[in-house]
Order: C-alpha cells, then sequence, then structure tokens
C-alpha cells in the first residue's frame, strides 16, 4: 500500500487548502458567530464551482469522480479552516454517495447533477431520532403504502443543514411485523414536499455555521419511486453509508485539530516568558511533540480507510478506527493546543477557542466514540 498520493490527489488537496486559506479562513469566525445561512450558501456555491460537492461521484452525473482519499483530503483542508462548511460538504457528498449506490437511473439522473452543481445547496442524511440515536433501528417514523403511494409521518433530529437542502434521504419503517432493522425502507424525498417542516435550528456548543434541525414528516404523500432500493432493506443501506461517513468525520477532526496544534506552535515560538520563547521549555516541546505524533497516527488509519474504500474492499472496521482516533486525540490536541496558550487560548481574539467548540462533536455525531468500540470489538471478535 502506498502512501504517496498521486497528481490527482495533490492537486484536490493544494485547491482545497487555497479556497480554505483565501475564502473559509477569513468569514469562518463570522459564520461561527452569526450563523448566517448567506455566507455558508455563498460557500457552497464556489465548491460546488471547484466539483467539491460530488468529490466521489461519476462524471456523467457531473461529479469529480476523484475518489475518496481525495475527499479525505480535501474535508481536511476545508476543517482547518472551517468546520462547519467541511461538515456540510461531508454530509452531502454522503447523501450524493447514496444516491449513486442504490438509486435508479431515474433517481440519479434527477438529483446528482443539481447536487454537484450547486443547484441544490446541499442534502441530508435523516436518520436519527430522539429515542433511535445509537441505536438507529428503534427508529418510529413510518411509511404505509397506499395505493401507489407511500405516506410518511414522523420525525428525525440532529440534521445537519436541513434548512438548506434540497433533498433528504429519508428512512422509515414499512414493516411493523419485521424483526428489528429488517423491516426499514429508504426513501428520497424533495425538501419541497407537503408535509415537511424544519424546525428551528439548535443552539450548539460549536460548528454553529451548520445548521442542526429537527425535521417533521406529516402527512407526506410520496410516489412509488421515492422508494430507493429494495423495500424494507434500507437498514443495511445506512450501515454501510455511515461507515463511509465516519471518514469523512475523521478526516474533520483531523483538519480542525492540525489547525489548532499549528496556532498554538506558532504562538508559543512568538511569546515569551522569563525572557525567552515558550518554545524552549522543554515541557512545552514535549506537549507538542505528542499531540503531533498522535495527529500523523490517526491521520495515517484515515488514509487506510479511505485507500480501501477506494479500492472497493472492506474497510468499515478501519473507518471507526480512524474515526475513534481522530475524534479523541482531535478533542485532546485542541485542548492541549488551548493550554499552550494560557488565558490568551480561551480568548474569542484567537481561534482556539472556536476549535475546541468545534471538534467536540466529532466523537458523538456519526456514531459515538463508544459505539466505534463496539463496532471494533464485535469485528476482533467474530476473527
Amino acid at each position: 500500500m502506498s502512501w504517496m498520493l498521486n497528481e490527482e490527489q495533490r492537486l484536490i488537496q493544494t485547491t482545497a487548502r487555497d479556497f480554505a486559506t483565501g475564502v473559509l479562513a477569513p468569514q469562518a469566525a463570522a459564520l461561527d458567530a452569526t450563523g448566517d445561512p448567506e455566507i455558508l450558501k455563498s460557500h457552497l456555491r464556489q465548491l460546488a464551482e471547484l466539483g467539491f460537492m460530488g468529490l466521489n461521484i461519476d462524471e456523467a452525473y457531473g461529479g469529480a469522480d476523484v475518489g475518496t482519499v481525495s475527499f479525505s483530503l480535501a474535508i481536511t483542508e476545508l476543517a482547518r479552516a472551517c468546520a462547519s462548511t467541511a461538515v456540510t460538504v461531508s454530509v452531502s457528498n454522503m447523501v450524493a454517495e447514496v444516491i449513486q449506490a442504490i438509486g435508479t437511473e431515474e433517481q440519479k439522473s434527477r438529483y446528482l447533477p443539481q447536487l454537484c452543481a450547486g443547484e441544490m445547496y446541499g442534502g441530508s442524511f435523516c436518520l436519527s431520532e430522539v429515542g433511535a440515536g445509537s441505536d438507529p433501528a428503534a427508529m418510529k417514523t413510518r411509511a404505509v403504502k397506499e395505493g401507489e403511494d407511500w405516506v410518511l409521518n414522523g420525525s428525525k433530529v440532529w440534521i445537519s443543514t436541513a434548512a438548506i437542502a434540497g433533498v433528504f434521504v429519508v428512512w422509515a419503517v414499512t414493516d411493523p411485523e419485521a424483526p428489528k432493522g429488517k423491516g426499514i425502507s429508504c426513501f428520497l424525498v424533495p425538501a419541497n414536499t407537503p408535509g415537511v417542516t424544519v424546525q428551528a435550528a439548535e443552539k450548539k456548543m460549536g460548528q454553529k455555521g451548520s445548521g442542526t434541525h429537527e425535521v417533521l414528516f406529516t402527512d407526506c404523500r410520496l410516489p412509488a419511486d421515492a422508494l430507493m432500493g429494495a423495500e424494507n432493506q434500507g437498514f443495511k443501506i445506512a450501515v454501510t453509508e455511515l461507515a463511509g461517513g465516519r471518514i469523512g468525520i475523521a478526516s474533520l477532526a483531523l483538519g480542525v485539530a492540525g489547525a489548532a496544534l499549528d496556532y498554538a506552535r506558532d504562538y508559543i515560538q512568538e511569546r515569551q516568558q522569563f525572557g525567552r520563547p515558550l518554545a524552549d521549555f522543554q515541557g512545552l516541546q514535549w506537549m507538542l511533540a505528542e499531540q503531533y505524533t498522535e495527529m500523523e497516527a490517526a491521520r495515517l488509519l484515515t488514509l487506510q480507510a479511505a485507500m480501501l474504500k477506494e479500492a472497493g474492499q472492506p474497510f468499515a472496521t478501519q473507518a471507526s478506527m480512524a474515526k475513534l482516533m481522530a475524534s479523541e486525540k482531535g478533542n485532546q490536541a485542541c485542548y492541549v493546543a488551548l493550554q499552550l496558550m494560557g488565558a490568551n487560548g480561551y480568548m474569542q481574539d484567537y481561534p482556539l477557542e472556536r476549535y475546541a467548540r468545534d471538534i467536540r462533536v466529532t466523537s458523538i455525531y456519526e456514531g459515538t466514540s463508544e459505539i466505534q468500540k463496539v463496532i471494533i470489538a464485535r469485528d476482533l471478535l467474530q476473527g
């Protein structure tokens, strides 16, 4: 397995880095402070023009088709400047990949070009419910067949960027008599469908520029062709796609933690105490060395998972390992970086407090760290 990036991957990485530095970084603090959707929309339009809203989507549908490794590199670079934009790009790419993987030709031709071109600002992944977060198979949302149509009722929570999404991928119980997890189907629901209500954005600790919403479905009548994939087989789809999404979140954590460590490293080289730069003190040097080493290990785990997925090999356990390592060690890295800056790290005049808030949720969404450990242990014990 080669760890050297090819020319296309380096180009994607450089393009993402330049965009993050030139466009995202100057507006990241304002987006965090105001949650202004127009700022985010502007970012997404420009990223669509660069091909970043369909990184792993076939060119026939308007995608860039550059693979999972390039996707991971891009998310990392975007997250170094703005985690709110990066998570929106990651989730929308995941939605597009679901449609490409199991959608009909008509579904793919209808939605993928709009997602890739930015005609829709993004898509939302509607799986979690109040009583079905880490246990999504316990969902209560129902879709009932009436003639040729489906009627959808229920609610989904913690849905990223729902207020500006153009389409929702929604999971619902279609056979309540089936064993748990066996009677769930997947539907494509346009955002303008009658009966769809997006509630006000939640008040969050971090990633405030990416709205998180409850979405209500009240007597939503869907045509037969809204069903995606086989009836009652939707839960397997969700589990598969969540594994891919974990590569995105691991990549995001790498970006935020990397930005935090770099900022703290530069700071302690300039800040003086006791007549010399803080960087001259061995204790602080060791703190940096430990954090950079752990994040490098997380980066390699993430690239391994991305390479396996791109090669069509089993990757779910590796994706869980990558997300566990990147999110947990990334949280630690941000807090160490903040500590290195002392009181200034705690002030909003510096970006460390935003990095620390933004990275916290990476060990929660797309499966908590505890769930990742369950997945990893299950694989180990089953041999």
